[in-house]
């Protein structure tokens, strides 16, 4: 049975008939238990940050991998809510690669790329706030929900969370109503902001679930909440780049992530909660900075192949492929544009690249061909949820 109160929050009846949680202000009253186990969890966490971070700057012109980054961040989070696109789908749809069936969920993850650039850009002019989650919000829905959905306002309606078809009275979980909204999500603000002794990283894990638990949008809360979690290390100065892809731990751990949100919910077990995102944030960190690593390696093994067996067309295939660790499919045409080569030669080039393993053909048609980076595309895509086990 569920509890009319604890550290997070309250159950109340509404008019309607239904109970709706209402989100205590936060910190946590009785604060967070800082035990050692958590320390040596916050200690973790923070060292595979810190390892990433330096990772991604020693890499050559680190925006070209980061790009990468941000993509699978968009696929995983958007799997999360459904979506089959993976990464491979999303540069195809970038690259307008004809000849191939993709996913029609594909646009999804392309606003949540584009919804993840607005945020960083707009960095540079706000805090995060909610003018802030507000736009990212309008992006990351622009073009793929209907106009009752609202994108970019927050919700004048109560929503639910439950299985498809669901009332409310059979919902799982029901957060605050609308005319509560904008206060508990002021109050989640000035508590991003709040000057006090609490670890970055704790911080970072309640308002996770503050957020979740406000639900201040018809649709995407999950993956702007997700989002968030990125947005605000960059703003702290933990990350410089966005290339910590957080939703890869929460989708493998999908059944335990809802289990522990709901232990914040019914119970107010914060610790347990931060506990799994501290274990989270240092799995993904370890992750993405081998990653980091992996990339170094391709790149030296495929500089030293174009070098020694290439002869006089080295030159220009290592153009070719210092410009596809920025867009990782090339067609000849653009081959022509990097290299300024004549149609036969640039052809024999990428025949070249193909035979080395460097490139694989991915429309299959004669004409209009395109070509992908597949070991280094390969390195950011996983499976399908279909294909897990």
């Amino acid at each position: 049975m569920r509890s009319t109160s604890n550290r997070a929050g309250r159950y109340i009846r509404q008019p309607q008939g239904y109970q709706a949680f209402i989100p205590n202000p936060l910190p946590p009253d009785p604060r967070v238990q800082i035990t050692e186990e958590l320390v040596e969890l916050l200690l973790s966490a923070q060292s595979w940050l810190s390892r990433l971070d330096g990772a991604i700057e020693s890499v050559p012109e680190p925006g070209r991998f980061v790009r990468m980054y941000v993509r699978r961040e968009a696929v995983l989070s958007s799997q999360i809510e459904g979506t089959l696109s993976t990464v491979t789908d999303l540069l195809a749809s970038e690259a307008k690669v004809s000849g191939l069936t993709l996913p029609a969920d594909v646009r999804e993850v392309s606003n949540y790329v584009a919804a993840m650039e607005h945020g960083i850009q707009l960095l540079e002019q706000l805090p995060i706030s909610v003018r802030l989650i507000r736009e990212i919000h309008r992006v990351l829905l622009a073009g793929v929900a209907p106009a009752n959905l609202t994108p970019g306002e927050l919700r004048t309606s109560q929503n639910w969370i439950g299985a498809p078809g669901a009332s409310l009275r059979d919902a799982i979980f029901v957060p605050p109503p609308a005319q509560q909204v904008p206060e508990s999500l002021g109050d989640l603000e000035r508590f991003l902001h709040r000057r006090d002794r609490m670890p970055l990283l704790v911080r970072l894990a309640i308002a996770h679930v503050q957020f979740e638990m406000i639900h201040p949008f018809l649709d995407g809360n999950g993956r702007v909440g997700r989002l968030l979690i990125t947005l605000h290390l960059i703003e702290q100065g933990v990350l410089r780049q966005p290339v910590l892809y957080i939703s890869a731990f929460f989708r493998r751990n999908q059944v335990e992530y809802y289990r522990r949100l709901r232990g914040v919910q019914e119970e107010g077990d914060w610790e347990a909660w931060i506990s799994f995102m501290l274990e989270g944030i240092a799995e993904t960190g370890r992750n993405a900075e081998a990653t980091a690593r992996q990339v170094q390696r391709l790149r030296e093994k495929h500089l030293r192949l174009i070098v020694q067996t290439f002869d006089r067309g080295a030159e220009s295939a290592l153009t070719v492929l210092d410009d596809l660790y920025r867009d990782p499919i090339v067609s000849v045409a653009r081959v022509r544009e990097l290299t300024n080569l004549t149609v036969a030669p640039a052809n024999r080039m990428v025949s070249r690249m193909v035979d080395a393993g460097i490139l694989v053909e991915i429309t299959g048609q004669r004409r209009n061909r395109q070509f992908a980076y597949e070991p280094y595309i390969q390195l950011f895509d996983d499976p399908a949820p279909d294909d897990l086990a």
